[in-house]
């Protein structure tokens, strides 16, 4: 059966050679803060440091650093034909920075009982592409 109404194409964001070659080769956290700094509209690095700062115990931290990653992927998607829905493929390695950082930033929501931005994030993860959420489950 064909869908008469399609929706949205995926939206696929390029790939930062440089910034995931970096990233990749950081040991340490202070190693990717320097990536951050570097590369700072590069949500993979936000989303790596809210990740370090989440099995941290440290979720303010996770939650300002999973922020920013989440709002750097908002502006590269939008700048990359995202109109506020459609697919966000997590196959795309890409876009994985910006769902790690929506991941994240909906865990550290949850943890410091800001209980709606957690539950939006869920929503919006699992909006974007359901498999994102079982690879971060």
């Amino acid at each position: 059966m064909q869908n008469l109404l399609p929706g949205p194409e995926p939206t696929l964001l390029p790939a930062e050679t440089d910034a995931a070659d970096l990233l990749a080769k950081a040991d340490s956290e202070g190693a990717v803060k320097a990536v951050a700094a570097q590369f700072p509209s590069y949500s993979a690095a936000w989303a790596r440091l809210a990740e370090l700062a989440l099995s941290a115990g440290e979720p303010v931290t996770a939650y300002a650093y999973a922020r920013t990653g989440y709002h750097r992927g908002l502006d590269q998607l939008r700048r990359n034909g995202w109109r506020g829905v459609g697919p966000v493929p997590w196959a795309h390695e890409p876009n994985q920075g910006f769902l790690r950082a929506l991941h994240a930033l909906g865990l550290a929501a949850g943890q410091i009982g800001e209980t709606e931005e957690a539950e939006r994030c869920a929503t919006f993860l699992r909006d974007s592409d359901p498999a994102a959420v079982s690879a971060l489950s």
